[in-house]
This record gives C-alpha cells, structure tokens and sequence, in this order.
C-alpha cells in the first residue's frame, strides 16, 4: 500500500473512514482497495473442519473463556477460534495500517497478518490453518483478545471480514515467537491495561517453554 502525507484537518477527516489496531504507532491513514486482493478475495477462505482425533483431545484441555481449549507451548496442533478485523472499523480509528511493531499488515498471495495475545501466540509465530495455503504470522495485538487464545485474522476490506467472520480452525505452529521480544515491546506500553495484561503472563511465563497463559 502506499502512504499519503495529510494535513492534519485531512487526517481527522479521513480518521473517521480508515483504520487499524495497532497501537502507539504514528498516525497513517491508509484507504484499503480491495481491487488488488481480487486474486486472493472471499473464494480462498475455505477453511478445512478440524481432525476428530484433534476434536477429541481438546475435551480434556483447560478452558479460556470463550470455553476455547488452551495447550501448552509444545503443542504446535491445536483448535483455535478465530475472528476478523480491518482497518475500517470504527475502534480502529487514528491509526493507519501499521502493525504493533509499526510495520505495514501483511496480505498477499503467500503471508497474511494476524493478532493475538502475545502470552498465547508471542510476536512472530508462524503458523498454517488447516485447508488455506497461507502462512500467518502473528505481528499485532488487540485489547479484546486479551486473557484468550483467539486469533484475529487481518482482511483488507470490510466484507472480507464478514465472510471470514467468526469460526474455529485447526492450525499447525510452524515456528514460535518470541516471548523475551514481546515483553521488551509490551513493557514500554504497560500504561494500557491489555498491554499490562500480556506483559505481566509474560514475565510468568518465561524460562517455562510448556507453560500455558494465565485465563
């Protein structure tokens, strides 16, 4: 995408139309045009359903609170819920399309963003979900996935998020994050409370590869 430099009366008008949900990033307006993602739209969200064995497992899993199974670190093949958001819905406002990191959300053909609580799925978790040929990468967070093993799903447009909307996935890990990188971020901004939140699960949770995240 390509960043417009905007008088401040522009951006505040152009604020009310586009979004994104990274935090403490600079403020970017950016207007996504679903017309360069006609390639990879609404037909490629065929999501695959969950393996029984997998379905099975998960009934003897703790719960978070969306009664969602939570696994430890070790368990790289997991049911996920997951949810959807762009960059023009209206609590996104003010920020443009960078990540938490300040970086531009990734989607194209091969890489695709996503959010989580970093204490689940820490900054830079690679992960597949089942019957879609992507590769995720987790590079963003959310205050309403905190305490939760949800994973938002980044769509350029609005009604590409409606038709992902809400569902449950099986996903492969294919490579963690990092928990020491995420708590160095997240430490710098413990003056929001999501982000207090994830650093203080952190802070728990590291030096215990197996351990899971507080619910």
């Amino acid at each position: 995408m390509r960043f417009f430099l905007l008088s401040l009366s522009q951006a505040l008008i152009a604020a009310f139309l586009f979004s994104n949900c990274a935090p403490d990033s600079s403020v970017k307006i950016v207007k996504a045009d679903s017309s360069r993602y006609a390639n990879y739209g609404t037909a490629n969200v065929n999501t695959s359903a969950p393996s029984s064995g997998l379905m099975a497992a998960a009934n003897a899993k703790p719960r978070d609170r969306h009664n969602m199974p939570v696994y430890t670190f070790g368990e790289r093949n997991r049911i996920v819920r997951t949810t959807a958001y762009t960059c023009s819905e209206s609590d996104h406002l003010k920020y443009g399309s960078s990540n938490a990191i300040g970086t531009q959300l990734k989607y194209n053909d091969r890489v695709r963003s996503a959010a989580a609580d970093w204490s689940f799925y820490p900054l830079g978790t690679v992960f597949k979900i089942k019957g879609l040929p992507y590769l995720y990468v987790v590079d963003d967070y959310g205050s309403a996935l905190t305490g939760a093993g949800t994973i938002d799903i980044y769509q350029p447009s609005r009604d590409m998020m409606d038709t992902w909307g809400r569902r449950n996935v099986e996903i492969s890990v294919v490579q963690w994050g990092s928990l020491e990188r995420s708590a160095a971020i997240l430490s710098k901004r413990t003056s929001y409370d999501h982000c207090r939140q994830m650093y203080a699960n952190i802070q728990r949770l590291r030096g215990g590869s197996t351990a899971t995240a507080s619910r």
